[in-house]
């Protein structure tokens, strides 16, 4: 790619990330970054950007901070700061003398995974488990030639969710989550 095409390219990507805002080079670009990462594993550009905001700022702020500086909307900032809170990777500061909640970002990686696991992937986990016992009754159903190969794949299925159901409570609770 010729290198104009792929300064704007950059530019219009930063500009994508931080519309009107007041941002140093640096925290667009770590903006940026957590909202890419939030893209894969499949969480809201919102909650990305107000996590990245906390992360970086030396102090915690207010929800009317955020949507100061990020230019979002109240329930965007309410939705996003109380998915944050429950997943604990933020957390509310109390300021004596000040009324509004304060919040800052929880940096430590073993509390990050540890929420994610918690509140991302265990439910995933666990409704997977009720969709694999709609599959058995569908498979049930299925002619006697057919059924034999699918029941072998369907107990291998079982079998990686009994372990999955097993095994990550303890590497959250391992986490300190």
């Amino acid at each position: 790619m010729p290198p104009g095409i792929a300064q704007n390219k950059v530019t219009e990507e930063r500009s994508k990330a931080a519309p009107n805002r007041s941002f140093s080079d640096v925290e667009t670009e770590i903006i940026d970054l957590f909202v890419q990462i939030s893209k894969i594993i499949g969480l809201p550009r919102s909650c990305a950007e107000i996590y990245a905001v906390l992360f970086m700022s030396p102090d915690p702020l207010t929800m009317d901070e955020l949507i100061g500086r990020l230019g979002i909307s109240r329930g965007s900032a309410s939705q996003g700061l109380n998915f944050l809170r429950k997943a604990g990777v933020i957390r509310m500061v109390p300021i004596p003398g000040r009324r509004p909640a304060h919040y800052e970002a929880v940096a430590e990686l073993r509390q990050l995974a540890a929420g994610f696991l918690r509140d991302q992937i265990l439910p995933q986990v666990e409704e997977s488990q009720n969709r694999l016992n709609q599959i058995v009754e569908m498979a049930g159903r299925m002619p006697a030639k057919d059924r034999a190969h699918v029941s072998g794949r369907i107990s291998m299925l079982q079998s990686w969710g009994k372990r999955s159901r097993q095994f990550l409570p303890f590497v959250v609770k391992m986490l300190g989550g």
